[in-house]
């Protein structure tokens, strides 16, 4: 007989966890807060792109993926605690109020795990006094990468830290039946600091190429130029390229991580992570600015509106268009919005006046391209007014485009 599952809190991570354990036979009782979200999802319409995820629903709702507002009332094989667990950016400070509500509301279940991202010490501070008395408690951290989620949800080693060893075989129980590797660590902490400890170090690793970008910026260097060379062939660990770092883990575990106890090095640079969009947005501004003599009434477009272009996403947390645009709003700038899975009211949500592609190179004066999608790859620019060109990534032809007479520059780089 196939085990059921609850999975609390429809967002990206127990959307994905539903499908995922639905394909592997699971019966999931996946359940949301939000009316919207239950009546989406009920009538087999997903909200958050990731592929495969749209098919699994068609095939198993009402079978095997099954969607309300509430747990049933009768005790499940285990109830998967997803909610999110914002965090007040004025402050730093976590919000866990979501996942104490989801605490409460598990009633008799016997195996409650939790998966959200959490501070250290939060299973076992806010989620375990909320469940009854003898209550297994685990703590699995959901560490996959979007666009790659229903395969990473199966072959990534799945960590696994119980309230006790009782908790622990039952939880390892439950995710041998998605997981190809298990790894069971000693602790709900433990488990809860593996998530935060990959995240922050992700971060970290990215605000280096930015810091090498800033560094090289300043001395008229090309810091792609540098990095290729410090990497080619040298056995420590590769310097990462330069680039925005948003999506709703790394703009947030840093914070969840200082939460959990005094740090300085995560905290720098995450802050320095942050300040990248604005950097460029002055940056392109100023360009904007000696090229055409002034800002305003000037057409810019803007590529790639969500917070990457690869493994492809609809994602706008943590997304750089949002610090951007008060910057280009105040310089006077229309601007026009691109990507190829945003929606259109997104884009204009955010500022951004919709267009096609094809329109993008052909009504505006400058462009920012900010993801690197596929679509944006190499791509031929054929007769354009453009003259000026910020390609954050550096993915056209940087030759062609300075011979066309166009100002060209990247992160921490301008020809």
């Amino acid at each position: 007989m196939p085990k059921t599952v609850g999975v609390v809190g429809m967002g990206y991570v127990g959307l994905t966890l539903t499908a995922a354990l639905a394909r592997k036979g699971f019966v999931v009782h996946g359940v949301d807060a939000n009316p919207a979200v239950v009546e989406a999802l009920s009538h087999g319409r997903v909200h958050v792109f990731e592929p495969g995820v749209q098919e699994i629903f068609a095939e198993q709702l009402g079978t095997r993926v099954r969607i309300g507002s509430a747990l049933p009332d009768e005790p499940l094989d285990a109830v998967i605690l997803c909610v999110s667990t914002p965090v007040d950016l004025g402050t730093g400070t976590p919000r866990l109020d979501n996942l104490a509500a989801a605490a409460q509301a598990c009633g008799e279940q016997t195996l409650v795990v939790v998966r959200s991202t959490v501070p250290i010490g939060t299973s076992r501070a806010v989620v375990l006094p909320r469940l009854r008395p003898g209550t297994h408690l685990v703590m699995a951290p959901e560490r996959t990468i979007q666009g790659q989620a229903l395969r990473e949800l199966v072959e990534l080693p799945q960590v696994i830290g119980g309230l006790d060893q009782a908790a622990l075989d039952a939880g390892i129980e439950l995710f041998e039946g998605l997981a190809d590797q298990i790894v069971p660590v000693s602790s709900l902490e433990a488990a809860e600091m593996v998530k935060l400890a990959n995240n922050c170090h992700t971060d970290l690793i990215y605000a280096y190429g930015n810091e090498l970008a800033l560094v090289a910026e300043q001395h008229r260097l090309d810091p792609l130029e540098v990095i290729r060379a410090a990497n080619l062939d040298y056995p420590r660990p590769d310097l990462a390229k330069p680039g925005y770092v948003g999506g709703g883990c790394l703009t947030k575990d840093p914070y969840l991580m200082q939460a959990s106890a005094t740090t300085s090095l995560v905290g720098h640079a995450r802050a320095l992570n942050e300040r990248l969009p604005s950097h460029v947005a002055e940056r392109l501004v100023a360009m904007i600015q000696e090229v055409f003599g002034e800002t305003d009434g000037v057409t810019l477009s803007v590529l790639g509106w969500a917070y990457k272009g690869w493994p492809a996403t609809d994602d706008m947390r943590g997304t750089p268009v949002e610090d951007m645009m008060p910057i280009f709003d105040r310089a006077g700038l229309t601007v026009l919005g691109h990507d190829p899975l945003v929606a259109d009211e997104v884009i204009a949500r955010y500022g951004g006046r919709p267009v096609s592609l094809d329109k993008a190179f052909a009504e505006a004066d400058a462009m920012l391209i900010i993801n690197d999608h596929p679509d944006y790859r190499g791509m031929e620019i054929g007769d354009t007014p453009l003259r000026v060109l910020f390609d954050s990534w550096r993915i056209l032809d940087e030759d062609r485009l300075t011979g066309r007479g166009i100002r060209y520059a990247g992160i921490g780089y301008a020809r």
